[in-house]
């Protein structure tokens, strides 16, 4: 079993948030990996104090009311997201181009998602 580290970063590489997953197999699709990031994003934010309004994670929730997300829900939102480009994902030093992508993460301890800001008017 591997463990990765997850990484969230502004475009210019700073990291904003990281935390570990661990008991995850060492080939991975990077599909799968956004799903269970998302899994523990929704777990943690769902465990925590009523704040909707701070949600942080790769997808914000639809209706900031609802006492708690739905990781599956949210987790189709992520993936729809890589699919349009609403952010990139590295996996050790490369960029993963494909959500059916395998992620060896015997040779990718890390992996960091980078939300991309739309330029106005572009």
């Amino acid at each position: 079993m591997a463990e990765v580290i997850v990484r969230d970063e502004t475009m210019a590489g700073r990291a904003i948030d990281e935390w570990v997953l661990p008991g995850l197999p060492d080939r991975i699709t990077a599909r799968e990996l956004v799903r269970l990031r998302v899994r523990e994003e929704v777990a943690r934010f769902n465990a925590g104090p009523a704040r909707h309004d701070t949600f942080g994670g790769l997808v914000r929730p639809a209706d900031p009311s609802r006492p708690r997300l739905d990781w599956a829900a949210q987790a189709e939102i992520a993936c729809a997201g890589f699919a349009s480009n609403a952010f990139v994902m590295i996996a050790g030093d490369r960029q993963v181009e494909d959500l059916d992508e395998v992620i060896d993460l015997e040779r990718a301890h890390a992996v960091s998602f980078i939300r991309l800001i739309p330029l106005v008017g572009g």
